[in-house]
């Protein structure tokens, strides 16, 4: 067997030791007789698993009691309605900045529902930096403020976070969950698609502020009220058991290398290999400003789009496969999440230096 080194940006890559776990387990989980797979989510064999996850997860991220974490569906694009289904509802006026595709996709639900008002954007550089946010910028009755945290397509990050003073903060981390600490507690909300950093597509992971639950407006279907799902521990219908099942081993993979400090530090060091070449190469180039870049998501360019198609084939026929650029944008992009090795950025890198020589 012969594993190629993959730059997707979601599904992605999930810990070598996480698939030969689930491997192991496949069969019979403990000694249930059954698979994870063929489980009734009521049972206590279930139940267990989903309560560590949860467990594991709080304390990966540090996340306070006062905090509901939620197991749903619908990926991070459900979000951009239940967002403001739950928390439009004082002032029905929420801010958002738009940094990329998801989060325009995310501001645009909410105006259906609300104010929703774009207080910055940075299409105008095709999305290649962060605005600069000053607090008069945002309006002190808005309900929430919005962003994404980072962003996938275009590489860029939030590094420093917007002042809202009163106004809750909601972020959407779906490429950038649990690669490093984060502070739970400047957030009202945060979401995230697990298919990037967590687990196989059909999880979405939600940790919400209890105080913001509840008041959920009237047209709110029952499946898109978070309180639907916090009252029941995220059991009010069948959830996505066998991806609550991974994203438990994937938490646990993190605890055992030393939790989100060590995944930090395994990350900054992939991608400043990555970047470092990038400023250095004649023929490749990063497409973001080097303050905002994200350590998850690294685009480039040759600047010549017949020879980025043919780096990508090379590439391809060499072991580095999803490395074309999403189709927005063209180009490459290479996504490093955690459980992409160091070593994989490594090859990668000299396989760039060898097709600068060939292509000179």
């Amino acid at each position: 067997m012969s594993r190629v080194y993959n730059f997707s940006a979601g599904p992605s890559m999930l810990p070598e030791q996480v698939l030969k776990t689930a491997a192991a387990e496949m069969l019979e989980y403990g000694t249930s007789g059954q698979s994870v797979m063929e489980m009734s989510h009521r049972s206590k064999e279930y139940q267990s698993i989903i309560d560590a996850a949860e467990r594991d997860l709080r304390d990966v991220m540090n996340i306070p009691d006062n905090y509901a974490v939620l197991f749903l569906q619908g990926g991070a694009s459900t979000q951009f309605a239940m967002v403001p289904f739950n928390l439009m509802n004082k002032n029905k006026k929420a801010d958002y900045i738009i940094t990329g595709q998801w989060a325009k996709k995310a501001y645009k639900e909410a105006a259906r529902y609300g104010a929703a008002r774009a207080i910055a954007s940075s299409e105008d550089k095709t999305f290649s930096y962060i605005p600069k946010i000053t607090p008069d910028m945002i309006d002190p009755d808005a309900d929430y403020v919005h962003i994404c945290m980072n962003n996938t397509i275009y590489g860029t990050k939030w590094h420093e976070l917007p002042e809202c003073g009163n106004v809750p903060l909601v972020a959407d981390i779906s490429s950038c969950i649990l690669s490093e600490p984060i502070d739970v507690t400047k957030f009202g909300v945060l979401y995230a698609g697990a298919q990037k950093n967590v687990a196989p597509a059909g999880l979405t992971i939600v940790i919400i502020r209890r105080d913001l639950i509840g008041n959920a407006m009237d047209i709110t279907p029952t499946m898109l009220n978070y309180a639907t799902h916090s009252e029941n521990g995220s059991m009010f219908n069948t959830p996505p058991c066998y991806t609550i099942y991974i994203a438990g081993l994937v938490f646990k993979w993190i605890k055992e290398l030393g939790g989100l400090e060590k995944m930090k530090e395994i990350n900054e060091n992939k991608a400043k290999i990555l970047y470092d070449f990038l400023d250095s190469s004649k023929l490749f180039r990063g497409t973001v400003v080097a303050e905002d870049r994200s350590l998850m998501n690294v685009p480039f360019v040759t600047g010549d789009e017949e020879l980025d198609a043919k780096f990508v084939k090379a590439a391809k026929e060499a072991g580095f496969v999803n490395i074309k650029g999403h189709r927005s944008v063209g180009g490459m992009r290479a996504s490093i999440y955690n459980a992409m090795p160091t070593e994989g950025v490594v090859k990668l890198v000299e396989f760039m230096k060898k097709f600068e020589e060939e292509n000179k």
